[in-house]
């Protein structure tokens, strides 16, 4: 009786050693980049993203669902076994996913369109500062509405002795006056907010729809409410990846609040 008792503890214990949730040190491999891969626990909601070397930290219990996803490699499943607790490690291999292109025809193709068969034709290309070694701009171009805004200028107070002696230009205030610059202001807060989210979306879509369900029908509207957010530049312009993607994790929970506000 008593070392059936004792046998009974034993697993009974063991069996609770399995139940409790602990912290995987786990590494991606690769034959290519491995760092800001999505690492996601689908069953416990939490996720992680892989450092430079493809490693991560993350909690989990036995059976738990890991979701290995980013754009070079796809999405990857794997099951936490009993062996992945004891020794607290997991080594992901990873296989680039690689995408079978359309055929391509190469050459000049003439149609007798004036405009297309010019555009096709052989022609030299204009000469630019780099073949002949002449200094030029390589920043960043700015969008027409940032050289508007530019060209407009904006007041500021020591403006007024340039002025006063008649060597400074009135646009800054004309266009501070009638509204110019402050619509132009806008403007360019708009397309960044447009060009950051169009960017987040591409990056993030997959490994976000694919560990939070959003119907397909409700994600231009569900990105159109992180974009409108008065936080979202704040939190999402120069961020990492991680911090990002905590971000569309918590809007998308209020979206999803708001849709079932709807339906009820």
């Amino acid at each position: 009786m008593l070392k059936t008792n004792l046998v009974f503890a034993f697993f009974f214990i063991f069996g609770i050693s399995f139940a409790q949730e602990v912290e995987i040190s786990g590494k991606v491999i690769s034959k290519t980049d491995v760092e800001n891969i999505h690492v996601i626990n689908k069953t416990a909601q939490v996720f992680t993203i892989t450092n430079i070397n493809g490693e991560f930290k993350i909690n989990a219990e036995v059976h738990d669902t890991l979701q290995f996803s980013s754009i070079q490699f796809g999405v990857k499943d794997i099951i936490v076994t009993k062996g992945t607790i004891l020794s607290k490690t997991m080594i992901v291999p990873l296989d680039e996913q690689t995408n079978e292109l359309e055929e391509v025809l190469v050459g000049k193709v003439l149609t007798g369109n004036l405009l297309s068969d010019i555009e096709n034709a052989d022609t030299n290309t204009p000469i630019n500062f780099y073949d002949v070694g002449i200094p030029g701009y390589k920043g960043k171009i700015a969008t027409q509405s940032e050289r508007r805004l530019a060209q407009a200028g904006e007041f500021k107070p020591k403006m007024l002795i340039g002025m006063i002696l008649g060597g400074a230009s009135l646009d800054p205030i004309i266009n501070g006056l009638t509204g110019r610059t402050k619509m132009l202001k806008e403007r360019v807060e708009i397309e960044n907010r447009q060009n950051l989210i169009r960017k987040i979306r591409s990056k993030h879509s997959k490994a976000l729809f694919t560990s939070y369900e959003l119907k397909e029908q409700h994600r231009n509207e569900f990105f159109f409410f992180c974009e409108e957010a008065s936080d979202f530049m704040v939190r999402c312009k120069g961020k990492s990846d991680f911090q990002v993607f905590q971000y569309l994790t918590e809007r998308l929970k209020a979206f999803k609040k708001i849709l079932k506000t709807k339906v009820d």
